[in-house]
């Protein structure tokens, strides 16, 4: 018979990331050597992953203009 396997952690609380200020439910803990803990986003963690230190918001703006046809004289 097959069973359905269910998640059975108990769900987060609510907390502030120490990186953006705000109140997320999805986060990963860290335990400082002095035993202080830090909670600090998917998004943020993500960026530190990845070296990617730009604001949030930032685009690349050359990627948003349409290419336009060069025509010869």
């Amino acid at each position: 018979m097959t069973e359905m396997i269910t998640n059975n952690a108990e769900p987060k609380p609510v907390t502030r990331c120490v990186e953006c200020d705000r109140e997320v439910d999805h986060y990963v803990t860290f335990v400082n050597p002095s035993n202080e803990t830090q909670s600090i986003c998917w998004d943020c963690q993500q960026r530190a992953d990845k070296g990617f230190n730009t604001k949030k918001t930032w685009r690349r703006s050359a990627r948003q203009k349409d290419i336009e046809a060069v025509t010869e004289e």
